[in-house]
């Protein structure tokens, strides 16, 4: 089910609905103002990694924001790209491809930009579109890791000397070469762009191919609970002054590709305790759907009780969260701070849930969340304070 309902705020919201199931909250605003951000302030063109948030809501709102480049990493997010947005570009980013997803996307979807980083992959994008002027082949190098969520070099990307003779072989067969990296899922430490940049200069100087496209991936990161890293302005500016120091053709294309810090605070996701014992609450919602980095990343997140038209006590305590299946690695694996009296009935508005939640959910044990709404009100932040959490008085009648 999908609820196409808009309300002035998230408290407006749950007094008319009184959900016993979870909802996205989705902010069309902010997430317009994060592509802007991007666009207007990143040197070079903004591709938005589609895998981070897939749905409609947030692909319109980055569309009507002006983003027009996507980082598809299958076939089916191509086709989501191509069949709504006819005149979006892909980029084929995902290291490791099917021969039927390169052809479909070729023939059908008219794709000319893949990732590579083994000399096999490059087989099979030569053998299965033929190569030539009209594809773009650009070799993900494996750069050093800083302070990142996820290190996803460790499972992609090519050594300097193998990027070097992938370069070499892609430019002989008639592609357009270029060179890719990623720093790392929220990565808070800018100084892996200047790091992952020297690599670069390295490569490109041994290589000597030219280079149309330099991306630098993503990793951009996202305000959370304990975790607030520099703004991103100053990761834009690091990246332009080290481009500029490598010797690149003049019309290279400067490429990134965000996911989280376009798409982190543009959706809160509402639950409902449906238990309270002692400090321990069991919500509709947990670790094997929206809430999986809390598991894997140990992410923190903004929350608020809700509870319509009903005070809310001013002192808070520490409590430990659990998920709504019978397995019992479905907890949190950090207490969080919520008024003292919170209890069973009450709902709970989790803030900076844009990134890797619906994308991420399972039906596991029958539960999973598929309701959305939109709202105007600002989203829950990281730095507000729990201790002052009050209800708002609302009148709302039962939504029909």
């Amino acid at each position: 089910m999908s609820n196409n309902s808009h309300f002035e705020d998230v408290e407006t919201m749950v007094a008319a609905m009184k959900p016993g199931y979870p909802v996205y909250c989705w902010r069309p605003a902010e997430l317009k103002k994060n592509a802007e951000l991007f666009l207007n302030n990143f040197p070079g063109r903004v591709l938005y990694a589609v895998k981070c948030n897939p749905h409609l809501t947030v692909l319109n709102a980055f569309y009507e924001a002006g983003i027009r480049h996507f980082d598809t990493a299958s076939l089916a997010e191509i086709a989501t790209i191509r069949d709504n947005f006819s005149d979006a570009d892909c980029y084929f980013m995902h290291p490791v491809k099917s021969r039927s997803a390169i052809l479909s996307a070729h023939d059908v979807y008219r794709v000319d930009h893949y990732v590579i980083d083994h000399e096999a992959e490059l087989k099979k994008i030569i053998e299965v579109t033929g190569g030539g002027d009209g594809q773009v082949v650009i070799v993900r190098l494996a750069t050093p890791q800083f302070d990142a969520a996820f290190a996803l070099a460790d499972k992609f990307g090519a050594t300097p000397d193998e990027a070097v003779e992938l370069l070499r072989k892609a430019s002989a067969e008639g592609c357009q070469t270029g060179l890719a990296f990623h720093v790392g899922s929220q990565c808070r430490d800018k100084q892996a762009f200047v790091e992952a940049l020297k690599v670069v200069r390295e490569v490109i100087e041994k290589a000597d191919v030219n280079i149309h496209y330099l991306d630098v991936g993503g990793g951009f990161p996202a305000h959370y609970v304990d975790d607030n890293p520099e703004p991103l302005e100053r990761y834009f500016e690091t990246i332009k002054q080290e481009v500029q120091k490598l010797p690149l053709r003049g019309d290279t294309v400067l490429m990134c590709e965000p996911g989280r810090s376009l798409v982190a605070s543009g959706a809160s996701i509402v639950v409902q305790v449906h238990l309270r014992k002692g400090n321990q609450l069991y919500i509709n919602d947990g670790v094997y759907h929206n809430f999986s980095e809390a598991l894997v990343a140990k992410i923190k997140f903004p929350m608020k009780l809700i509870r319509p038209n009903q005070k809310v006590s001013n002192k808070t305590d520490m409590f430990k969260i659990y998920g709504p299946t019978c397995d019992c690695t479905d907890v949190f694996p950090y207490e969080v701070e919520l008024p003292d009296d919170v209890d069973e009935g009450d709902w709970i508005e989790i803030g900076m849930m844009g990134a890797y939640s619906n994308s991420m959910t399972t039906k596991f044990n029958g539960f999973f969340a598929e309701t959305y709404v939109t709202v105007d009100a600002p989203m829950l932040r990281p730095e507000e304070p729990l201790n002052k959490t009050v209800a708002k008085k609302v009148e709302v009648e039962a939504a029909e």
